[in-house]
């Protein structure tokens, strides 16, 4: 903290950092929160620690802000998450005989109620931040625990069939991307009957093409072949070992 207050200082701070406000920083945050997860991806644990300590670094520039208005301190946050984590496994710090995620959610839902002018929606809560994927995922589990849901995966599949008809259907640009956004959402269905997070599948499925398509690209002449050249190059770059 005392290294991000000489930065943010009025006078003899940086003229970078001292203009910053949440709204700028909060970019980076997510940034520093994908870095993070890029090197894990990777297994790079030298990369890991560097992203860490970024991801850690907006943690107290968010936390020096809020201090300097007046607002909370990096100790208080710290009490705070503290606080939550015991407070939310009563199985591990208190005296229920039971624990888990189910009673992680309800203390979740518990303290949502509880506070004042809260939403009484059970989707409440489920950042409007968040990757569009991963928010699909949260809402719908969230809906699925009141019953509202697909008894099994054959509904979701269906419905991502009736999805692809009503995109070839749709008349204009507008329409045609409300169903390209319609067939998204099914689609992550889908992946939520199979236990598959949708933002993992598709983040592995960008580093898949990435990978197969800077190996077709170093053909002599690439952009002036034809696409069934190109595709058999594709074809074998798929065949080739780890690609």
């Amino acid at each position: 903290m005392n290294v991000m207050a000489r930065l943010r200082d009025p006078a003899t701070g940086c003229e970078w950092d001292t203009v910053q406000t949440f709204a700028t920083i909060a970019p980076y945050t997510i940034e520093e929160a994908y870095e993070v997860a890029d090197a894990i991806a990777r297994n790079d644990m030298a990369d890991l620690k560097d992203e860490l300590g970024d991801l850690a670094l907006q943690i107290v520039f968010h936390a020096q802000m809020a201090a300097e208005a007046g607002q909370f301190t990096l100790d208080q946050v710290l009490d705070g998450i503290s606080d939550k984590m015991e407070r939310r496994h009563p199985h591990i710090f208190g005296d229920d005989a039971t624990g888990g995620h189910h009673r992680w959610e309800e203390i979740k839902a518990e303290e949502r109620a509880a506070k004042k002018d809260a939403d009484p929606s059970v989707l409440a809560g489920v950042a409007l931040g968040l990757p569009a994927l991963e928010r699909a995922l949260k809402l719908q589990k969230r809906a699925a625990r009141t019953g509202f849901d697909w008894p099994d995966a054959s509904g979701a599949k269906a419905k991502i069939l009736e999805e692809l008809d009503e995109v070839d259907s749709a008349t204009d640009d507008a329409h045609r991307e409300e169903e390209i956004g319609d067939l998204l959402f099914a689609v992550t269905n889908l992946a939520r009957f199979l236990k598959i997070n949708p933002e993992e599948a598709l983040r592995k499925a960008n580093a898949k093409f990435e990978k197969r398509f800077r190996i077709i690209e170093q053909a002599p002449g690439f952009e002036g072949l034809s696409l069934d050249e190109k595709e058999a190059l594709w074809t074998a770059a798929k065949r080739a070992p780890a690609a």
